[in-house]
């Protein structure tokens, strides 16, 4: 992806992104743990053989931001193991309301009249997410949501970790222009990330009874083709892209235009798995992605 486009290379980014929720649910045999580890494991390989800047900036900082980023991806991948595809989504994508609060400390980069009345806006579009489990008393436990509490809770991590992760690439970002010390900061937090999630991970699914590769050697060979493309295209790709948007693109810009993601997110899962959001969970999705959409059209000095 050419870096005199970086806004393509976010969209790009995000439409990868989007196709993390089907694909997750397809692992059929494996645990939340183990599909987070293994496909982590195939994304930190994938990164150090085909980009460059993956191979270096090993610094302090790069590896405490891994663990950020390690988060994001485990809760991720937790909360589309227990949710739908859309309430997963719709709670990452809260991650701006999150990136508000942290650029003016972090980066510098001021925070608008308008983007208050955006906070508060997600703020209550997060609470609808929640309402099919909190308010209207109805199930909404089916075959690729079995335990929807439980995944609406790890979705919410993820946003709060996710919006970490944007601020994070943003600073790297901002250095990389320089081609200072931290211009390879930003691959390096990558793929320690994914690393850091493998063996995280590997260590939940032993507390939790399964080790995290009990099992893998007899799934069918469609498992671990997904889990081919989860690492290579999904993670691996999709946050090159990312790193060469970043560095040219405002985070709160950066933070909307990703939001391409949870436009397609709940689609793929309801063309090929047919799940089904419930009534609240839609409420909020679309109270955030409407309330996204007006405030990417308000003006903005980058």
């Amino acid at each position: 992806m050419d870096s005199k486009h970086p806004r393509l290379a976010l969209i790009t980014a995000a439409l990868l992104f989007s196709t993390g929720g089907v694909c997750i649910k397809q692992l059929a045999g494996l645990t939340a743990w183990q599909r987070a580890g293994l496909r982590s494991a195939i994304a930190a390989l994938f990164l150090l053989l085909v980009w460059k800047r993956a191979r270096r900036g090993y610094t302090w900082k790069a590896l405490i931001f891994s663990f950020f980023y390690a988060g994001t991806l485990a809760t991720f991948v937790a909360a589309n193991t227990y949710t739908t595809s859309a309430s997963a989504i719709f709670l990452q994508s809260t991650a701006p309301l999150y990136v508000l609060l942290l650029s003016p400390l972090v980066l510098r980069e001021s925070v608008k009249a308008g983007d208050l009345l955006y906070m508060g806006t997600l703020a209550v579009g997060l609470a609808l997410c929640f309402g099919d489990e909190w308010w209207s008393g109805s199930s909404t436990v089916q075959a690729t949501a079995p335990n929807p509490l439980l995944g609406n809770t790890f979705g919410l991590v993820s946003g709060i970790l996710w919006a970490c992760t944007i601020v994070g690439l943003r600073w790297f970002g901002q250095r990389s222009r320089g081609g200072g010390e931290d211009s390879g900061g930003a691959g390096a937090s990558v793929v320690l990330g994914n690393f850091t999630c493998f063996a995280v991970c590997a260590l939940l699914a032993q507390a939790t009874g399964d080790g995290l590769f009990h099992g893998v050697a007899s799934l069918p060979p469609k498992t671990f083709g997904v889990l081919a493309f989860l690492g290579c295209f999904q993670v691996g790709l999709a946050y090159i892209c990312i790193a060469r948007g970043m560095s040219r693109v405002p985070a709160m810009e950066a933070s909307l235009l990703l939001l391409v993601e949870p436009t397609f997110n709940p689609v793929w899962s309801f063309l090929f798995l047919h799940e089904k959001p419930g009534p609240w969970t839609l409420a909020g999705g679309a109270l955030i992605l409407g309330a996204t959409a007006l405030h990417a059209r308000s003006p903005r000095t980058a």
